[in-house]
């Protein structure tokens, strides 16, 4: 359905769009009447007393259909069969995988600001997280704590599952929050984003309870070069595994290279997770418009982990920073 969002408008939860060279029909029932009025744009709205679905089959073919395209990375076996059925014997499926992820990968304008403003709510909550965050607290409060400052101040929702992990738990990087503790001493990661207007934030930023060992302090200032390193390299035509290379460049002259365990970054806009992925081995060339997460990481099993995450405006010129928050290193 965010593909069908993005193209004209549709936020609710039943729907089917059918685009052909002559125009664009979109499909829906009566639970969306009054929904479809005020949110599609761009297209003709079908409201369907019956199955939406078979209103569109029925639609291509009474147009002839010849060619047909079907999203088939997140078409259900089942309905594909179903189109098979109506269809096949005069319908060639072809794959078009990936073909509106491609154009949602540059934002516009207005995608920019909306996601400009899903950030700067995000990075509001990281004073919140702050002041709940001491010795003893368990990850599910400071978590809470963070998403309801979210709600309070206009979020429609959480990017993601808030991750919160304390000491040895800092050292997985997908650590939600769960009902363990607070350490007397150690690194805590934050990781959250909220949803704005359909847009996305994303940032992580890495706290120490209690005084730095010089340890740790070598881990979080490794973790700073290789994101700085990495985002200075983003750009125009650079290609994403530069900019991994980049980050993994500065961590493996630190010798802790082999802690950095997945890629990055990735796209953000209307989902969490969008083209481009930014790593090693893809070839994407970076474009004017694209916004991304640069997040390099290290995690030491039994020991914790740093992660450093902002999310990054590819520019004509270069890049922009989106995420205003401190990247110092804070001691509770």
């Amino acid at each position: 359905m965010v593909n069908i969002r993005y193209l004209c408008g549709f936020t609710g939860s039943a729907g089917i769009m059918v685009l052909t060279r002559s125009g664009a029909e979109f499909f829906t029932d009566g639970r969306y009447t009054q929904q479809a009025r005020t949110e599609v744009a761009g297209v003709e709205k079908i409201v369907s007393k019956g199955d939406p679905f078979l209103q569109a089959l029925d639609a291509l073919k009474r147009g002839k259909t010849k060619s047909l395209g079907l999203d088939f990375a997140h078409l259900p076996v089942a309905t594909f069969k179903q189109i098979e059925q109506q269809l096949g014997n005069r319908v060639k499926f072809k794959d078009g995988s990936g073909m509106i992820e491609g154009l949602r990968a540059i934002k516009d304008p207005d995608e920019i600001s909306e996601i400009r403003s899903a950030v700067n709510l995000g990075a509001a909550l990281f004073p919140t997280a702050l002041k709940h965050i001491r010795p003893s607290v368990r990850e599910s409060q400071i978590a809470a704590e963070i998403e309801h400052e979210a709600r309070r101040l206009g979020a429609e929702g959480m990017s993601f599952d808030t991750i919160v992990a304390g000491g040895a738990r800092s050292a997985l990087p997908h650590g939600r929050a769960t009902n363990q503790r607070l350490p007397k001493r150690g690194f805590v990661v934050l990781d959250f984003g909220v949803i704005l207007t359909g847009y996305c934030s994303d940032m992580t930023r890495t706290v120490h309870i209690g005084k730095v060992d010089a340890g740790g302090r070598r881990m979080y200032d490794a973790v700073l070069l290789a994101q700085q390193a990495a985002i200075k390299k983003v750009g125009p035509g650079v290609a994403v595994s530069a900019v991994d290379g980049a980050a993994r460049s500065v961590l493996d002259r630190a010798g802790v290279g082999q802690y950095f365990t997945h890629s990055t970054g990735h796209g953000v806009g209307l989902e969490i997770h969008e083209a481009p992925r930014i790593a090693s081995g893809q070839n994407q060339k970076l474009q004017p418009g694209m916004v991304v997460t640069v997040e390099p990481g290290i995690y030491v099993p039994g020991v914790g982990g740093v992660r450093i995450e902002d999310m990054v405006l590819v520019t004509d010129r270069g890049r922009e920073i989106l995420t205003p928050t401190t990247k110092k290193l804070i001691t509770i």
